[in-house]
């Protein structure tokens, strides 16, 4: 089986949400899983520490979830056009990866949720990807020749996934398409590159 780390973070919902749907469209292609992981808020506190194991959600990830991935998600939500603080640190954690190679020729995509519709989506997608880019793996954004590329009126970006998240509004049909998309091409790639 063919195993996609869904990695993100998600402080009021908009980024889960993101998630669930690639993960829809990486489990639609036969013999691929969606492994959805999260990661803890950072603290204010410096002697606060996260616990183990998170109250409700996805389980926290750990440097073995990615090193056994096939392919990747990474998703944050927009914090001043970045990522946000709890996944640049558990990114800042994965030097043994990188030393040892362990995600060099992986795909991967990257994911984002805004609060407002100028609110840094596409700079924080390139910021998510300069680590993985570090860590050598093969990126994918979402080609135009998907239809709603061209018609969404909320989020959506050649650069990945994304969400307007609007006054708390749901996901919209084209970015839940685009979502499914994103999903099912990073798990026909990581079948590819896995079997090549």
């Amino acid at each position: 089986m063919t195993n996609i780390l869904i990695l993100y973070f998600s402080r009021h919902g908009a980024t889960c949400e993101l998630a669930c749907q690639i993960a829809h469209g990486v489990e639609s292609v036969p013999n691929v899983e969606a492994k959805l992981r999260t990661v803890p808020d950072v603290s204010t506190v410096c002697e606060q520490v996260a616990p183990s194991i998170p109250a409700e959600g996805s389980p926290y990830a750990s440097l073995d979830d990615l090193r056994q991935c096939d392919g990747l998600a990474l998703g944050s939500p927009t914090h001043f056009g970045n990522m946000a603080a709890p996944l640049k640190q558990f990114l800042d954690t994965t030097t043994p990866l990188w030393f040892a190679g362990s995600l060099t020729g992986k795909p991967a995509a990257v994911f984002t949720a805004t609060g407002s519709m100028h609110g840094g989506q596409e700079s924080t997608l390139l910021s998510m990807m300069l680590p993985l880019l570090h860590h050598g793996m093969v990126l994918l954004g979402i080609p135009y020749t998907e239809q709603a590329l061209r018609e969404t009126v909320t989020g959506g970006s050649p650069y990945g996934a994304s969400h307007w998240a609007m006054e708390s509004h749901g996901l919209s049909g084209h970015e839940k398409k685009l979502c499914f998309a994103l999903g099912a091409r990073l798990a026909r790639t990581a079948l590819k590159l896995k079997t090549a």
